[in-house]
C-alpha cells in the first residue's frame, strides 16, 4: 500500500521541477508585454523577471532599457504612453556606426 503512495510523490516532485524550470524559461521578456509606464514600474518589472538594468533613456516617446541576463546584453524599448513592449534588440557586442556619407 506504500508503494502507490511514494510513486505519487515521485510523479508529484517531477512535474513540480518540470514546472519550474519552464516558469524559468516563460520569465523572458517580449514583445507585446505590459511592463509599465515609468522609469519605476519598469525597473522592477525587468528585475522581477530576472534582468539587470544597466542604463535607462527616454527617447521619442519610447522608454529604453539597457539590460543584462546570464551575461547576455539587450536592450528593451516600451512605449511611454501604453507601457507595451515595442522592441527587444540583443547587444553582439559590437556597435554598429551609421555612415554619414
Amino acid at each position: 500500500m506504500k508503494t502507490p503512495i511514494k510513486t505519487s510523490a515521485i510523479a508529484l516532485l517531477s512535474t513540480s521541477g518540470l514546472l519550474v524550470a519552464m516558469g524559468a524559461a516563460v520569465a523572458a521578456v517580449s514583445v507585446g508585454d505590459k511592463l509599465g509606464t515609468t522609469e519605476d514600474d519598469i525597473r522592477a518589472a525587468l528585475t522581477g523577471q530576472g534582468y539587470t538594468v544597466e542604463e535607462f533613456e527616454s527617447e521619442d516617446g519610447k522608454l529604453e532599457a539597457e539590460v543584462t541576463m546570464d551575461g547576455q546584453e539587450m536592450e528593451v524599448v516600451v512605449d511611454a504612453q501604453s507601457g507595451l513592449v515595442l522592441e527587444l534588440e540583443l547587444e553582439d557586442g559590437e556597435k554598429d556606426e551609421k555612415d554619414d556619407d
